[in-house]
């Protein structure tokens, strides 16, 4: 199974201060996105063919990305909201066209940072249902637990990116149910994206250019998600983390997938049996998710999900649960832990860098 990254990073000044990408970076370098805000830099890993392989890729392309901003005076940070509020400026022309039919809607995704990992496809309704199953699994990398300067959840990303919304919007970032075949979720996706292509022409945005900007695939941003084009199941729930803990979740999170190729995928008792994989119900599995947004590793019943799922819970250090927490925090807070948490990406990459050479 061939596993891609797409990791997005903060990109702060040597005060902590957002700053724009500088544009000759992503045009230079093809492993290099610019996301449709200006200080949020997307670096992404090509497919690779086993978990050493992965971690090679990430390592180099992060410890790349860390010297070519360095040459600026600027830096990358792992956190999931930029903690502090922002008022940022949307610039490419697909988020331009997305503001037009989200309008204030969107605001609730402009101060988020993810990580996508993308699963070669296989036995793709039990990898989609799987990776539903595993959404409170995001509660491993949490990494904030501010919003624009008030606290909110212990994934203040998930929390606003999927409960914030109207609800007419809320069904594009929120997590769907489990399917029973490739029809189901292709019938949704068509569902959807005839919806917002209503939504588009109601406020003005032609349907060439809708086309254009959001064929079907990629009209809905929910946390998992099938891609015909690459081809891969997508999985999107987890905040952006220190490296380390990133490709730990995706270690665990890949040896879950890879029995999807010779075992059931079920509803029914929950965990890893010799013939089985059983998945929780899907109204309590929202709950699971709700808590472990919310709360991430200090719910115990997240936790016990979680292991009964087969993770180790203990071998994860969420960034948000060593961020203190208060009702607000202030601005110059704010930046202090930025540039802690930039601090700790650069060490963090080190330490993975001496271990890959060792």
């Amino acid at each position: 199974m061939k596993i891609g990254l797409e990791v997005e990073y903060w990109l702060v000044d040597e005060d902590g201060e957002l700053v724009a990408v500088p544009p000759e970076l992503p045009e230079a370098h093809d492993f290099l996105e610019e996301e449709f805000i200006p200080p949020l830099l997307e670096v992404l890993t090509p497919p690779a063919s086993s978990l050493d392989e992965l971690r090679t890729a990430l390592v180099d392309r992060v410890e790349t990305t860390l010297g070519l901003v360095g040459e600026y005076g600027y830096r990358l940070v792992p956190l999931g909201s930029p903690l502090a509020r922002e008022s940022l400026t949307i610039t490419s022309e697909r988020g331009k066209v997305l503001q037009r039919i989200y309008g204030e809607e969107l605001e609730y995704a402009k101060h988020c940072a993810g990580t996508h990992v993308h699963f070669d496809k296989g036995e793709v309704v039990r990898q989609l249902n799987l990776l539903t199953a595993l959404d409170p699994a995001l509660a491993l990398v949490n990494s904030s637990p501010y919003y624009s300067s008030s606290q909110v959840a212990s994934s203040s990303r998930a929390a606003v990116y999927r409960y914030e919304a109207h609800r007419e919007f809320a069904r594009y970032r929120d997590l769907w149910d489990y399917v029973s075949d490739i029809e189901e979720w292709n019938a949704r996706v068509e569902e959807h994206h005839r919806d917002l292509r209503r939504i588009a022409e109601e406020v003005g945005v032609d349907r060439e250019q809708f086309e254009r900007y959001f064929p079907p695939e990629s009209s809905v941003f929910t946390p998992v998600r099938l891609r015909e084009q690459s081809p891969t199941v997508e999985w999107r729930a987890p905040d952006t983390a220190l490296p380390s803990q990133t490709l730990r979740l995706v270690e665990d999170v890949e040896r879950l997938l890879a029995q999807t190729e010779y075992k059931e995928v079920v509803v029914g008792e929950t965990g890893t049996w010799t013939d089985r994989i059983g998945l929780p119900p899907f109204a309590e599995l929202q709950e699971l998710s709700r808590e472990a947004i919310s709360d991430g590793l200090r719910s115990l019943r997240v936790q016990d999900y979680l292991t009964t799922m087969g993770f180790d819970v203990t071998r994860y250090d969420p960034i948000a649960d060593r961020i203190e927490r208060n009702w607000t925090i202030p601005r110059e807070k704010a930046l202090e832990i930025r540039l802690e948490f930039a601090d700790e990406l650069e060490a963090d990459v080190e330490a993975l860098s001496r271990a890959s050479s060792a």
